[in-house]
């Protein structure tokens, strides 16, 4: 198979590009999409010899093509122009989607405009436009598989069911580093702090949706997109030991779970290669997990009053239309916001109830009006930030 990479310097971005120098016969890398991690970047293009390179700003072409050095005879572009030449790429069959936040939804559409297959990690795509997407991937007969390890868990518990056979599916959280601390215990809380994700290794952005929980109801969004449920069928629950990643219940009382260690290389995997579970341990890019050493898992539903954003983001799922896309535009600014400093961690969910109160609602028809909305809303988040001193 040949990939076009969207993100390539992220954390999905090097594990697939790890998977992909392990299996040299099975996947080719034909292009790369990067921001501004340049010296990763160069190396990535001098392992694999892409046929395209698209980074974000114009001003970066010049630099990157002097750390890859002699050799490189691929194109080195820039911006959305760019984007839309690496997906569309004749040879690609597979955009890996692993952009973080918002700015993953626009490279997602234009893999599927052009029939591309997506294994998608943004699920930002899905919660903003999951109509659109989903009606697309089947008019050009493509297909989307998740690479979250929660979604992938789903996927692979559902493998040779009827989706009339299922009573519900349960996405696992692990609760963070702030897991069952009150909201007015975390006022002094610091990036630091909620960048230290007790199980997983992520980027930072969605490191800090995992701490306030946002992560996970935005998963349930995606989730009702990916696999075609109602929301009453989407259950969460907190497991901090992070091993049991997803559960599906049948009709028939019977439940399947997907259970490794945490790793997102065995999601990524299993989006190229399905339905094959390719060797990946015997290879070296995980490990098997030591069921004897385990003392017990446990689970819990989660307190709403402790994870305000979670409550937030299924109050939005329930209420859909346009309310997806503000949430996630309005995310995104406020966790950049704290992230930069400028908030606090408890005010992440309060900017977010104040964008959302101020939305007329509509019903999202095309990605344009969706690009459209998305914009408004981070105006409007900006403008709330710099309102409560945070410039």
């Amino acid at each position: 198979m040949n990939l076009c990479i969207l993100g390539s310097t992220g954390s999905i971005g090097t594990k697939t590009l790890e998977i992909a120098k392990r299996y040299p016969d099975d996947i080719h890398v034909s292009s790369l999409v990067a921001g501004r991690n340049l010296e990763l970047l160069a190396k990535q293009v001098r392992d694999h010899k892409p046929k395209v390179v698209v980074l974000k700003r114009k001003e970066d072409r010049r630099p990157l093509q002097e750390l890859i050095g002699p050799g490189f005879d691929g194109e080195i572009l820039a911006g959305e122009e760019g984007y839309e030449a690496a997906v569309s790429l004749p040879e690609v069959d597979v955009v890996v989607s692993a952009i973080s936040g918002t700015a993953g939804l626009y490279p997602s559409y234009l893999a599927l405009m052009h029939g591309k297959n997506l294994a998608l990690a943004n699920k930002e795509s899905l919660v903003m436009a999951g109509k659109i997407l989903t009606e697309l991937s089947t008019k050009k007969g493509s297909w989307i598989r998740p690479i979250d390890s929660e979604h992938s868990g789903v996927f692979q518990a559902m493998e040779g069911h009827k989706r009339e056979e299922i009573n519900r599916i349960i996405l696992t959280a692990s609760g963070g580093p702030f897991r069952g601390i009150p909201q007015r215990e975390l006022v002094k809380v610091k990036k630091e702090d909620a960048l230290r994700h007790p199980n997983w290794k992520m980027g930072p952005k969605i490191t800090v949706d995992s701490a306030t929980l946002m992560n996970k109801g935005l998963e349930v969004m995606e989730a009702i997109w990916l696999f075609g449920l109602e929301l009453s069928k989407v259950e969460i629950l907190i497991h901090p030991q992070s091993l049991v990643h997803a559960l599906v219940e049948y009709v028939d009382g019977s439940i399947l779970a997907q259970v490794s260690v945490p790793d997102m290389s065995i999601p990524i995997a299993y989006a190229l290669f399905y339905p094959e579970h390719k060797d990946i341990v015997k290879r070296g890019i995980t490990r098997s997990l030591d069921l004897e050493s385990l003392n017990g898992l446990t689970f819990e539903r989660p307190d709403l009053s402790l994870y305000p954003c979670l409550k937030i983001a299924l109050d939005v799922a329930k209420e859909g239309r346009s309310f997806p896309v503000v949430l996630n535009a309005a995310n995104d600014e406020a966790v950049d916001a704290f992230l930069e400093g400028k908030i606090g961690f408890v005010e992440i969910p309060q900017i977010l109830l104040s964008v959302l109160d101020t939305h007329e609602p509509q019903d999202v028809e095309d990605i344009e009006q969706v690009l459209s909305i998305e914009s408004w809303a981070r105006a409007k988040t900006q403008e709330y930030i710099i309102s409560r001193g945070g410039i």
